[in-house]
C-alpha cells in the first residue's frame, strides 16, 4: 500500500472539485479496490459528524462536498463571487463572439483556455447570442453569432460598426461595474455539472 495513501486521496479531491471514477484512482495509483476502500471510509470517519466537509460516493465515484447542514451560510459569501466571476466570464464571451462569428463554443473554449459552458448559457437566455446554424464537420456542433439586442446593448447599428477590441473591452468594464443596476445576469441559475453534461448529450443527439 502506497505510504499517506489516504492523505494523497484527500489532496486529489480537494484539487479536483469534481467527483473522480474509482477506477481513474485505482488505475493510476497502482493500488486495489481493497486499498482505495479503506482510504475512502478513513476519510468518511474524519469528515463526519459537524464537519463542513463530506465525503460521498455516487456511480463509482468519490468527491468531497460541503456538509449541507451550512449550505445557506456558504451561499450568503460564495454565490455573489460566482455571479461577479461568471458576468465577467459572459461579457468577455459575447466579445469573441461578436468578433469571430459565427463560432462553435468548443472555438471560443480554444481562445479563452477555459471553457465557456455557462458564459454560453446566460447569454442565450439574455438574447445577446442565437444559434445561427451548425459547423460542417463531424458531430455538426452549433454556432453561434450575436444578435439585436447586443447591437441594442453596445449602441451599434450593425457588426460593421464594431469598435476595436480593445473599445469594446471598456465598453464591457462599463457594463461590468453598472451590473447591480442593470443586473444582465444576475438571475441567472448556475447549473450543476450533471445538468451540463445532460444538455451536452441532448445537443450531440439534434
Amino acid at each position: 500500500m502506497i505510504e499517506n495513501l489516504t492523505n494523497i486521496i484527500e489532496g486529489i479531491l480537494f484539487v479536483s472539485g469534481n467527483g473522480i471514477a474509482r477506477d481513474d484512482i485505482v488505475g493510476k495509483l497502482d493500488i486495489t479496490q481493497e486499498e482505495l476502500d479503506q482510504a475512502i471510509t478513513e476519510l468518511q470517519q474524519k469528515y463526519s459528524g459537524d464537519s463542513g466537509i463530506q465525503l460521498i460516493t455516487y456511480k463509482d465515484k468519490v468527491q468531497l462536498c460541503s456538509n449541507p447542514n451550512y449550505a445557506e451560510s456558504i451561499s450568503i459569501v460564495l454565490n455573489p463571487i460566482k455571479e461577479r466571476a461568471l458576468t465577467k466570464t459572459a461579457l468577455e464571451t459575447v466579445a469573441i463572439i461578436a468578433y469571430k462569428q459565427p463560432i462553435t463554443r468548443l472555438e471560443i473554449e480554444n481562445i479563452r483556455g477555459v471553457s465557456s459552458d455557462y458564459a454560453v448559457q446566460v447569454l442565450l437566455q439574455h438574447n445577446l447570442i442565437e444559434v445561427v446554424g451548425r459547423k460542417d464537420v463531424v458531430g455538426k456542433p452549433l454556432l453561434f453569432g450575436t444578435t439585436d439586442e447586443f447591437l441594442k446593448r453596445f449602441q451599434i447599428h450593425d457588426l460593421s460598426e464594431l469598435p476595436k477590441y480593445e473599445e469594446l473591452m471598456d465598453q464591457i468594464k462599463v457594463l461590468t461595474a453598472g451590473m447591480n443596476t442593470d443586473a444582465l445576469y444576475n438571475e441567472f441559475e448556475i447549473k450543476d455539472e450533471d445538468e451540463n453534461k445532460q444538455e451536452d448529450k441532448e445537443e450531440m443527439q439534434n
